[in-house]
Protein backbone atom coordinates (compact mmCIF):
# COMPACT_ATOMS: atom_id res chain seq x y z
CA UNK A 1 0.00 0.00 0.00
CA UNK A 2 1.70 3.39 -1.16
CA UNK A 3 2.00 5.51 1.63
CA UNK A 4 1.81 9.37 1.39
CA UNK A 5 1.22 10.81 5.00
CA UNK A 6 1.52 14.41 5.51
CA UNK A 7 3.89 14.87 8.83
CA UNK A 8 1.10 17.15 10.01
CA UNK A 9 -1.10 13.48 10.76
CA UNK A 10 1.94 11.21 11.07
CA UNK A 11 4.66 12.89 11.88
CA UNK A 12 5.43 10.53 14.94
CA UNK A 13 4.84 7.15 12.85
CA UNK A 14 6.63 8.48 10.43
CA UNK A 15 9.76 8.72 12.37
CA UNK A 16 8.59 4.82 13.51
CA UNK A 17 8.45 3.82 9.68
CA UNK A 18 12.27 4.00 9.27
CA UNK A 19 13.12 2.32 12.37
CA UNK A 20 13.30 -1.36 12.32
CA UNK A 21 12.22 -3.86 14.90
CA UNK A 22 8.42 -5.24 13.93
CA UNK A 23 8.40 -8.22 11.25
CA UNK A 24 5.26 -9.60 10.22
CA UNK A 25 6.16 -13.27 10.17
CA UNK A 26 6.54 -13.98 14.34
CA UNK A 27 3.02 -13.88 14.56
CA UNK A 28 2.33 -16.20 11.67
CA UNK A 29 -1.05 -15.99 9.98
CA UNK A 30 -3.88 -13.32 11.83
CA UNK A 31 -7.52 -14.54 12.42
CA UNK A 32 -9.05 -17.57 14.58
CA UNK A 33 -6.85 -18.81 18.13
CA UNK A 34 -3.10 -18.10 18.03
CA UNK A 35 -1.01 -19.01 20.90
CA UNK A 36 2.44 -17.50 21.24
CA UNK A 37 5.48 -19.79 21.21
CA UNK A 38 7.93 -19.40 24.19
CA UNK A 39 11.03 -21.21 25.38
CA UNK A 40 10.71 -22.01 28.71
CA UNK A 41 8.16 -21.47 30.94
CA UNK A 42 5.89 -18.94 30.91
CA UNK A 43 2.57 -17.07 32.26
CA UNK A 44 -0.08 -18.13 29.97
CA UNK A 45 -2.43 -14.68 29.54
CA UNK A 46 -5.85 -15.18 27.59
CA UNK A 47 -6.41 -12.72 25.08
CA UNK A 48 -9.24 -11.48 23.31
CA UNK A 49 -9.93 -9.17 20.39
CA UNK A 50 -11.78 -8.36 16.90
CA UNK A 51 -9.17 -6.80 15.27
CA UNK A 52 -7.05 -9.92 13.22
CA UNK A 53 -3.88 -7.89 13.07
CA UNK A 54 -3.84 -6.94 16.76
CA UNK A 55 -2.86 -10.45 17.11
CA UNK A 56 0.43 -9.88 14.94
CA UNK A 57 1.11 -6.57 17.13
CA UNK A 58 0.32 -8.14 20.38
CA UNK A 59 2.70 -11.06 19.80
CA UNK A 60 5.39 -8.85 18.24
CA UNK A 61 5.50 -6.77 21.70
CA UNK A 62 4.80 -9.76 23.66
CA UNK A 63 8.29 -10.88 22.25
CA UNK A 64 9.84 -7.52 22.91
CA UNK A 65 8.63 -7.89 26.53
CA UNK A 66 10.45 -11.24 27.18
CA UNK A 67 13.50 -9.77 25.86
CA UNK A 68 13.60 -7.14 28.28
CA UNK A 69 11.98 -9.12 31.30
CA UNK A 70 13.65 -12.62 31.42
CA UNK A 71 12.25 -12.98 35.05
CA UNK A 72 8.43 -11.89 33.83
CA UNK A 73 8.01 -14.31 30.60
CA UNK A 74 4.21 -14.44 28.94
CA UNK A 75 2.85 -16.55 26.51
CA UNK A 76 -0.62 -15.16 24.58
CA UNK A 77 -3.08 -16.87 23.80
CA UNK A 78 -5.21 -14.99 21.70
CA UNK A 79 -8.61 -15.10 20.04
CA UNK A 80 -10.22 -13.27 17.05
CA UNK A 81 -13.90 -13.22 17.22
CA UNK A 82 -16.55 -11.00 15.70
CA UNK A 83 -16.97 -7.67 16.43
CA UNK A 84 -20.49 -8.38 18.22
CA UNK A 85 -19.89 -11.99 19.27
CA UNK A 86 -16.65 -10.91 20.98
CA UNK A 87 -18.24 -7.68 23.38
CA UNK A 88 -21.55 -10.11 24.19
CA UNK A 89 -19.75 -13.00 25.25
CA UNK A 90 -17.77 -10.52 27.26
CA UNK A 91 -20.71 -8.80 28.81
CA UNK A 92 -21.81 -12.24 29.54
CA UNK A 93 -18.42 -13.41 31.38
CA UNK A 94 -18.33 -10.62 33.59
CA UNK A 95 -21.82 -10.88 34.98
CA UNK A 96 -21.28 -14.79 35.44
CA UNK A 97 -18.15 -14.90 36.66
CA UNK A 98 -16.50 -17.46 34.45
CA UNK A 99 -15.28 -17.70 31.29
CA UNK A 100 -13.34 -13.85 30.77
CA UNK A 101 -10.04 -13.69 29.54
CA UNK A 102 -7.05 -12.13 31.14
CA UNK A 103 -7.17 -9.06 28.51
CA UNK A 104 -9.26 -8.03 25.80
CA UNK A 105 -9.70 -5.16 23.01
CA UNK A 106 -13.11 -3.24 23.51
CA UNK A 107 -14.14 -0.90 21.45
CA UNK A 108 -14.79 2.81 21.96
CA UNK A 109 -18.41 2.74 21.06
CA UNK A 110 -19.01 -0.25 23.80
CA UNK A 111 -16.82 0.85 26.63
CA UNK A 112 -19.24 2.91 28.56
CA UNK A 113 -21.56 -0.18 28.42
CA UNK A 114 -18.44 -2.02 31.02
CA UNK A 115 -18.52 1.23 32.89
CA UNK A 116 -21.97 0.99 34.33
CA UNK A 117 -22.32 -0.69 37.93
CA UNK A 118 -19.50 -2.85 39.37
CA UNK A 119 -17.02 -2.20 36.94
CA UNK A 120 -15.48 -5.61 36.54
CA UNK A 121 -12.13 -3.93 34.66
CA UNK A 122 -9.35 -3.64 36.66
CA UNK A 123 -8.05 -0.01 37.36
CA UNK A 124 -5.02 0.51 34.97
CA UNK A 125 -3.63 3.95 36.81
CA UNK A 126 -0.47 2.51 38.33
CA UNK A 127 0.87 1.11 35.09
CA UNK A 128 -0.07 4.01 32.88
CA UNK A 129 1.66 6.39 35.70
CA UNK A 130 5.02 5.15 34.07
CA UNK A 131 3.84 6.29 30.44
CA UNK A 132 1.42 9.42 31.02
CA UNK A 133 3.59 12.35 30.24
CA UNK A 134 3.86 10.46 26.75
CA UNK A 135 0.37 9.50 26.03
CA UNK A 136 -2.48 11.93 24.95
CA UNK A 137 -4.45 12.66 27.94
CA UNK A 138 -7.93 12.67 25.87
CA UNK A 139 -7.12 9.03 24.59
CA UNK A 140 -7.01 8.32 28.18
CA UNK A 141 -10.11 9.93 29.31
CA UNK A 142 -12.37 8.01 27.00
CA UNK A 143 -11.45 4.99 28.84
CA UNK A 144 -11.84 6.19 32.38
CA UNK A 145 -14.49 6.62 35.31
CA UNK A 146 -14.34 9.12 38.46
CA UNK A 147 -10.48 9.28 37.65
CA UNK A 148 -9.84 5.72 37.22
CA UNK A 149 -8.57 4.28 33.99
CA UNK A 150 -9.58 1.20 32.70
CA UNK A 151 -8.45 0.94 29.22
CA UNK A 152 -4.91 1.30 27.21
CA UNK A 153 -5.74 3.23 23.96
CA UNK A 154 -4.36 1.89 20.91
CA UNK A 155 -3.14 5.03 18.94
CA UNK A 156 -4.50 8.43 17.88
CA UNK A 157 -6.51 7.53 14.79
CA UNK A 158 -6.13 10.21 12.87
CA UNK A 159 -8.30 11.30 10.41
CA UNK A 160 -6.84 10.58 6.35
CA UNK A 161 -8.23 10.64 2.80
CA UNK A 162 -7.41 7.21 1.18
CA UNK A 163 -7.37 7.41 -2.63
CA UNK A 164 -7.81 4.31 -4.86
CA UNK A 165 -4.39 5.87 -7.52
CA UNK A 166 -5.02 3.37 -10.01
CA UNK A 167 -8.61 4.38 -10.65
CA UNK A 168 -8.40 7.97 -10.41
CA UNK A 169 -5.53 7.88 -13.03
CA UNK A 170 -7.53 6.08 -15.53
CA UNK A 171 -10.40 8.78 -15.31
CA UNK A 172 -7.95 11.89 -15.20
CA UNK A 173 -8.02 12.93 -11.93
CA UNK A 174 -4.72 13.41 -9.47
CA UNK A 175 -5.33 12.64 -5.33
CA UNK A 176 -2.60 15.37 -4.87
CA UNK A 177 -5.04 18.50 -6.21
CA UNK A 178 -7.56 17.66 -3.83
CA UNK A 179 -7.10 20.32 -0.51
CA UNK A 180 -9.85 21.73 0.23
CA UNK A 181 -13.72 19.87 0.15
CA UNK A 182 -14.60 22.23 -2.80
CA UNK A 183 -11.72 20.30 -4.58
CA UNK A 184 -12.97 16.45 -3.12
CA UNK A 185 -16.38 17.21 -4.45
CA UNK A 186 -15.09 18.53 -7.84
CA UNK A 187 -13.14 15.55 -7.99
CA UNK A 188 -15.90 13.44 -7.37
CA UNK A 189 -17.86 14.88 -10.08
CA UNK A 190 -15.20 14.27 -12.87
CA UNK A 191 -14.16 11.12 -11.68
CA UNK A 192 -18.17 9.98 -11.79
CA UNK A 193 -18.20 11.77 -15.72
CA UNK A 194 -16.00 9.59 -16.95
CA UNK A 195 -16.18 6.52 -14.69
CA UNK A 196 -20.05 6.25 -14.45
CA UNK A 197 -18.95 4.96 -10.98
CA UNK A 198 -19.51 6.98 -6.99
CA UNK A 199 -16.23 8.06 -6.22
CA UNK A 200 -17.04 7.82 -2.14
CA UNK A 201 -19.88 7.32 0.47
CA UNK A 202 -22.07 9.25 1.60
CA UNK A 203 -22.39 7.79 5.34
CA UNK A 204 -25.07 7.17 7.03
CA UNK A 205 -23.84 4.62 10.01
CA UNK A 206 -21.18 6.41 11.16
CA UNK A 207 -20.15 10.06 11.07
CA UNK A 208 -16.69 9.87 10.15
CA UNK A 209 -16.38 12.60 7.22
CA UNK A 210 -19.11 14.49 9.10
CA UNK A 211 -17.03 14.96 12.52
CA UNK A 212 -14.13 15.50 10.50
CA UNK A 213 -16.19 18.97 8.87
CA UNK A 214 -17.68 19.82 12.11
CA UNK A 215 -14.51 19.83 13.80
CA UNK A 216 -12.78 22.12 10.87
CA UNK A 217 -15.05 24.61 11.52
CA UNK A 218 -14.43 24.67 14.85
CA UNK A 219 -17.84 22.83 15.97
CA UNK A 220 -18.82 20.01 18.35
CA UNK A 221 -21.80 18.41 19.14
CA UNK A 222 -22.18 19.81 22.81
CA UNK A 223 -21.81 23.15 24.05
CA UNK A 224 -19.72 25.03 26.42
CA UNK A 225 -21.92 23.56 29.47
CA UNK A 226 -21.47 20.41 28.11
CA UNK A 227 -25.12 19.71 26.62
CA UNK A 228 -25.86 18.05 23.54
CA UNK A 229 -26.72 20.79 20.85
CA UNK A 230 -27.36 19.67 16.76
CA UNK A 231 -28.30 22.79 15.97
CA UNK A 232 -25.06 24.80 15.84
CA UNK A 233 -24.10 26.83 12.59
CA UNK A 234 -21.48 24.36 12.47
CA UNK A 235 -23.47 21.18 12.24
CA UNK A 236 -25.90 22.95 10.08
CA UNK A 237 -23.23 24.03 7.08
CA UNK A 238 -21.27 20.73 7.24
CA UNK A 239 -24.79 19.17 7.22
CA UNK A 240 -25.51 20.85 4.24
CA UNK A 241 -22.16 20.23 2.66
CA UNK A 242 -22.80 16.57 3.07
CA UNK A 243 -26.45 16.98 1.00
CA UNK A 244 -24.72 19.01 -1.75
CA UNK A 245 -21.97 15.89 -2.14
CA UNK A 246 -24.99 13.66 -2.27
CA UNK A 247 -26.66 15.42 -5.03
CA UNK A 248 -23.64 15.63 -7.52
CA UNK A 249 -24.35 11.48 -7.57
CA UNK A 250 -20.79 11.51 -7.32
CA UNK A 251 -21.06 9.95 -3.91
CA UNK A 252 -23.74 7.68 -2.71
CA UNK A 253 -24.62 5.74 0.16
CA UNK A 254 -22.85 2.14 0.43
CA UNK A 255 -24.05 -0.71 1.90
CA UNK A 256 -23.84 -0.84 5.44
CA UNK A 257 -23.32 2.77 5.71
CA UNK A 258 -19.68 3.33 5.94
CA UNK A 259 -16.63 2.05 4.47
CA UNK A 260 -15.57 0.09 7.36
CA UNK A 261 -18.31 -2.33 7.29
CA UNK A 262 -18.48 -6.19 5.84
CA UNK A 263 -21.18 -4.89 3.24
CA UNK A 264 -18.79 -2.19 2.28
CA UNK A 265 -15.21 -3.85 1.65
CA UNK A 266 -16.13 -5.86 -1.24
CA UNK A 267 -17.16 -3.30 -3.27
CA UNK A 268 -14.21 -0.72 -2.30
CA UNK A 269 -12.27 -3.89 -3.34
CA UNK A 270 -13.94 -4.23 -6.46
CA UNK A 271 -13.80 -0.68 -7.32
CA UNK A 272 -17.16 0.25 -7.15
CA UNK A 273 -15.53 3.26 -5.31
CA UNK A 274 -12.55 5.43 -5.24
CA UNK A 275 -11.94 7.10 -1.91
CA UNK A 276 -12.48 7.12 1.91
CA UNK A 277 -12.09 9.48 4.55
CA UNK A 278 -11.52 7.52 7.61
CA UNK A 279 -9.21 7.17 10.42
CA UNK A 280 -5.31 5.90 9.50
CA UNK A 281 -6.49 2.50 11.39
CA UNK A 282 -8.41 1.66 8.37
CA UNK A 283 -5.47 0.35 7.14
CA UNK A 284 -6.02 -2.81 8.56
CA UNK A 285 -9.01 -3.02 6.84
CA UNK A 286 -7.34 -2.61 3.62
CA UNK A 287 -4.83 -5.67 4.67
CA UNK A 288 -7.43 -7.92 6.20
CA UNK A 289 -10.25 -6.92 3.86
CA UNK A 290 -9.53 -5.35 0.90
CA UNK A 291 -5.84 -7.16 -0.26
CA UNK A 292 -7.28 -6.77 -4.24
CA UNK A 293 -5.58 -3.19 -3.91
CA UNK A 294 -2.42 -3.75 -3.10
CA UNK A 295 -0.40 -1.33 -4.30
CA UNK A 296 -3.05 0.72 -5.75
CA UNK A 297 -3.86 2.81 -2.31
CA UNK A 298 -2.78 6.51 -1.41
CA UNK A 299 -2.97 7.94 1.62
CA UNK A 300 -3.07 11.60 2.00
CA UNK A 301 -4.19 14.37 4.58
CA UNK A 302 -8.24 14.91 4.50
CA UNK A 303 -9.63 17.41 2.25
CA UNK A 304 -10.15 20.78 4.57
CA UNK A 305 -11.97 24.03 4.91
CA UNK A 306 -9.88 26.95 4.03
CA UNK A 307 -9.19 29.13 7.25
CA UNK A 308 -10.34 25.90 9.17
CA UNK A 309 -9.41 25.61 13.29
CA UNK A 310 -7.93 21.95 12.68
CA UNK A 311 -6.62 19.47 9.57
CA UNK A 312 -7.59 16.07 11.27
CA UNK A 313 -9.21 14.59 14.17
CA UNK A 314 -8.88 11.28 15.78
CA UNK A 315 -11.29 8.90 15.01
CA UNK A 316 -12.61 5.63 16.67
CA UNK A 317 -10.34 3.85 19.06
CA UNK A 318 -10.16 0.57 21.04
CA UNK A 319 -8.96 0.38 24.56
CA UNK A 320 -7.79 -2.72 25.83
CA UNK A 321 -9.04 -3.42 29.48
CA UNK A 322 -7.69 -6.12 32.04
CA UNK A 323 -10.05 -7.82 33.77
CA UNK A 324 -9.92 -7.21 37.47
CA UNK A 325 -10.66 -10.75 38.89
CA UNK A 326 -8.18 -12.75 36.81
CA UNK A 327 -5.22 -14.40 38.33
CA UNK A 328 -2.37 -13.03 37.08
CA UNK A 329 -4.09 -9.43 36.53
CA UNK A 330 -1.02 -7.57 37.89
CA UNK A 331 1.37 -9.04 35.05
CA UNK A 332 -1.36 -8.54 32.27
CA UNK A 333 -1.60 -4.79 33.63
CA UNK A 334 1.93 -4.44 32.90
CA UNK A 335 2.67 -6.32 30.48
CA UNK A 336 -0.23 -4.57 28.18
CA UNK A 337 0.83 -1.41 29.23
CA UNK A 338 4.04 -2.02 27.80
CA UNK A 339 2.58 -3.24 24.53
CA UNK A 340 0.35 -0.26 24.13
CA UNK A 341 1.76 2.61 25.68
CA UNK A 342 5.73 2.40 25.25
CA UNK A 343 7.33 4.04 22.81
CA UNK A 344 8.31 0.53 21.03
CA UNK A 345 4.49 0.07 20.82
CA UNK A 346 3.58 3.03 19.24
CA UNK A 347 6.27 2.01 16.29
CA UNK A 348 5.20 -1.25 16.14
CA UNK A 349 1.60 -0.39 15.35
CA UNK A 350 1.66 1.64 12.86
CA UNK A 351 4.55 -1.20 11.46
CA UNK A 352 1.86 -4.10 11.71
CA UNK A 353 -1.69 -2.03 10.84
CA UNK A 354 0.15 0.37 8.57
CA UNK A 355 2.81 -2.53 6.99
CA UNK A 356 5.58 0.00 7.78
CA UNK A 357 8.27 -2.55 8.02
Amino acid sequence: MKKRVLAVLMSAAMVALLLAGCGSDSAGEAGGTQVMEVEGEATELEVWTFVELHQEFYVNMAEKWNAANPDKQVKLSLSNMGYDDMHNKLSLALESGQGAPDAVDIEIGKFPAFMVGEVGLKDLSSVIAPYKDTTIQSRLDIYSKSGEYYGLPTHVGATVAFYNEALLDEAGVDYKDIETWNDFKEAGVKYHEATGKSFACVETSALWTLNLMVAQRGGDYVDASGNVDLTSNEIAESLAFFKELQETGAFTIVPGGQPDNDEAYPLFNSGEYAAQIMPFWQTSRFLTYMTDLEGQIAIAAPPTIEGGAVQSIGGGGTGTAIIASGEHADLAAEVFAFIKLSEEGSICIYQVVGRGE
